[in-house]
């Protein structure tokens, strides 16, 4: 097996090791050690010294250039908040369904189908209507009674 050949599969495996690891790193070093493996087959370069300062230097260039446009492909789209404004000042006045008992002013309650802890001042039970009235984070504050 020549040197050309080597740099090829070492560089398909770095490409297939991606696939375990989400840091999108190794897939730039595989794309440059396949760029060397064809270079050196076609005789374009010789010597150890120029494949290492190439494979250097294409992978350097590769993760820098192309790793911020390629992220999104491997990882998917997070919605950064600047992005998309919160939505969670809509479900203020919002009526809910007490899931669990509240017990010392904490409970669960169910907001458009999804389950939230929540805060209360009311003594709350399984069943009862309450209206969210605030939230802290991703904790509702609610009460027995809607707040006008």
């Amino acid at each position: 097996m020549n040197i050309a050949t080597i740099w090829i599969i070492v560089g398909i495996v770095l490409i297939l090791s991606e696939l375990m690891a989400t840091s999108i790193v190794a897939v730039f070093f595989g794309i440059a050690a396949i760029i060397v493996g064809l270079l050196l087959n076609f005789g374009l370069i010789e010597s150890y010294s120029v494949q290492y300062l190439l494979f250097g230097v294409l992978s350097l260039v590769l993760l820098f250039t192309a790793r911020g446009r390629c992220k999104r492909w491997f990882v998917g789209y997070t919605a950064d908040s600047t992005e998309q404004p919160s939505r969670l000042a809509d479900d203020i006045g919002r009526r809910v369904i007490v899931h669990s008992d509240f017990h010392q002013g904490a409970g669960r309650v169910v907001l458009n189908g999804v389950q939230w802890d929540a805060e209360s001042a009311d003594a709350l039970k399984a069943g009862d209507v309450a209206f969210v009235v605030a939230n802290h984070g991703i904790k509702l504050v609610v009460s027995a009674a809607k707040s006008d």
